[in-house]
C-alpha cells in the first residue's frame, strides 16, 4: 500500500500522541502522582511516531505473516530505541533512561522485556492501527484534514525547537537571537521561552535516571568518535565491503562480479553506512563481551539490510539482491546465514579492525588536516549524486521514457544500459 504525505504525517502525530498518553499514564500510576513522560513540551513522544512510520513503510509486506511482522517490529523498534538513547547521550553526555537493573538488558538502553512489548505494539499498529487511524482521518473533508496536518506540524516544530534550546542551554543566548528576529511577533518569543523552561523542569522530573557524565572522565583523549572519523570509516567500510563481497562472489560462484553501489570506484554504500553506524553505537562498548556484540550485530545487521532492500526498491524500482533461493530467508531480502555474518563482522570490526584503522586514520588526519578530508568528501558526494541520477535514468529508460532533460541525455550518453549492467549485474526490474 502506498501512503500519501498527509497519511504518513497523521500516522506520525497519532502514534506520537498515543505513546505520550500511554507513557504518562503508566508513569503516573507507578509513581503515585502525575508525571508527564513526554520529552517535548507538547503531548507528543516523537520517537514513537518515527518508529511507527518506519514499521508502516518497511513491514507492510509482512502483514500476512504474523510471526515475522512481530519479529520485524521487535528488531526495528529495539534498534530505534537503542540508537536514540545513544544519540541523546552523545548530545550532552546524559543517559535519559536506564534498564541496567532489568534482566537481559544491553548497555542499559534496551532489554528483552521491552523489546517484546515493542514487537506486540508494532504488530498491532501495522496490522490494525494504521487502518483505524486513517479511517478516522478520512472522515474529515480534504482541506480540513490537510489543515490539521499543517497545524500539528507547526506545533511539532515549536516543540523540537524548544527541546533543542533546553538540551543545549541556549536560553541565555536567546535575547541576542530575539534581537536578530525582532520582526517576529512577541507571543512567539514568550511561547519559546516558556517551552524551554517547561522542558528543563519536565526532563528532571520525568526521567530520574538522567545522570550527568563529564566527557573528559568518560573517554580518554583521542578516543572520541568524531564525525570526521565516522566519515573516514564510512569510506573505508565501503571500500572494504566491496572488496570482501567481490572476493566472496568469486569463491562461491566462480565469476568476477561488480558489487559496487556507486558508478565510480569500488565502494559499497550499504557496507560503508553499516560500518559507520555500528562504530557510532558500539565503540564505547568495544571492550565488552564478544557474544553481546555478536548478537547485536545479528539483529541490527539483519534489520539494516532489510530496510536497505526495501528503501532501494522503493527509490529505484529495482531489487539489488535476492536471497529467495537460500534457506531461512525473509522475503528474499535477508537470510539467517548472512545475519550471522553481520554478527561475526561486528565482532571482528570492533575487536580487531576498528582500533587499528581508527589509529591509522587519526595519523593521516594529523598530517593532512582538512584538505584530504574535504577533497574526499566532495568526491564521494559527487559520486553518490551521479550514481543516484544514473540509477533513476536507468529505471526510467527501462520503462520506455525518452530523455527530455539535459541531465537525462548526459546519463544516457555516459551510463548506457551496457555500462549499468556491468556495474549493477544483480539489479532486477520490479
Amino acid at each position: 500500500m502506498i501512503y500519501t504525505f498527509y497519511e504518513i504525517a497523521i500516522l506520525f502525530f497519532a502514534y506520537s500522541f498515543l505513546a505520550w498518553m500511554a507513557e504518562t499514564s503508566v508513569a503516573t500510576i507507578k509513581l503515585k502522582n502525575f508525571r508527564n513522560r513526554g520529552f517535548a513540551s507538547g503531548p507528543f513522544c516523537f520517537i514513537y511516531g518515527f518508529t511507527g512510520i518506519l514499521l508502516t513503510i518497511f513491514l507492510q509486506e509482512l502483514r500476512s505473516d504474523a510471526f515475522f511482522l512481530f519479529l520485524g517490529s521487535v528488531v526495528i523498534a529495539t534498534a530505534v530505541e537503542w540508537f536514540t538513547g545513544k544519540a541523546l547521550e552523545g548530545m550532552k553526555q546524559k543517559k535519559w533512561w536506564d534498564y541496567s537493573g532489568k534482566k537481559w538488558n544491553f548497555d542499559g538502553y534496551i532489554c528483552l522485556q521491552y523489546s517484546l512489548v515493542w514487537g506486540l505494539l508494532g504488530f498491532l499498529a501495522v496490522q490494525y492501527g494504521n487502518d483505524l487511524i486513517l479511517a478516522l482521518y478520512h472522515i474529515l473533508p480534504g482541506i480540513a484534514g490537510k489543515t490539521v496536518v499543517w497545524v500539528l506540524a507547526g506545533i511539532g516544530f515549536v516543540d523540537i525547537a524548544g527541546s533543542y534550546m533546553s538540551v543545549y542551554h541556549v536560553e541565555e543566548k536567546l535575547p541576542s537571537l530575539l534581537r536578530w528576529n525582532r520582526r517576529l511577533q512577541k507571543w512567539t518569543s514568550r511561547l519559546a521561552l516558556e517551552i524551554s523552561k517547561r522542558i528543563e523542569s519536565r526532563m528532571k522530573r520525568a526521567y530520574p535516571a538522567i545522570r550527568q557524565e563529564e566527557a573528559a572522565q568518560e573517554e580518554k583523549r583521542g578516543e572520541r568518535c568524531s564525525l570526521t572519523l565516522l566519515f573516514w570509516l564510512f569510506v573505508t567500510g565501503a571500500f572494504m565491503g566491496d572488496i570482501v563481497e567481490t572476493l566472496f562472489c568469486r569463491v562461491t560462484t566462480g565469476v568476477w562480479m561488480s558489487r559496487s553501489s556507486l558508478v565510480w570506484g569500488p565502494f559499497s554504500v550499504v557496507w560503508g553506512l553499516a560500518i559507520a553506524l555500528v562504530t557510532a553505537l558500539l565503540y564505547r562498548n568495544r571492550n565488552g563481551q564478544d557474544y553481546h556484540i555478536f548478537w547485536i550485530g545479528v539483529f541490527l545487521g539483519g534489520a539494516y539490510e532489510y530496510i536497505c532492500s526495501v528503501f532501494t526498491e522503493l527509490l529505484f524500482g529495482k531489487v539489488f539482491w535476492d536471497y529467495s533461493d537460500m534457506p531461512f530467508n525473509l522475503g528474499g531480502r535477508i537470510n539467517l546465514l548472512y545475519c550471522f555474518f553481520w554478527g561475526v563482522a561486528a565482532v571482528v570490526w570492533m575487536k580487531s579492525c576498528y582500533p587499528r584503522i581508527a589509529a591509522l586514520i587519526r595519523r593521516i588526519l594529523a598530517k593532512t588536516g582538512w584538505v584530504l578530508t574535504i577533497v574526499l568528501a566532495l568526491f564521494m558526494a559527487t559520486d553518490i549524486c551521479v550514481s543516484v541520477m544514473a540509477l533513476i535514468r536507468y529505471d526510467t529508460r527501462a520503462a520506455g521514457r525518452e530523455a527530455e532533460d539535459k541531465w537525462e541525455q548526459i546519463m544516457d550518453e555516459r551510463f548506457d544500459d551496457a555500462r549499468m549492467e556491468r556495474i549493477y549485474p544483480n539489479a532486477i526490474e520490479q
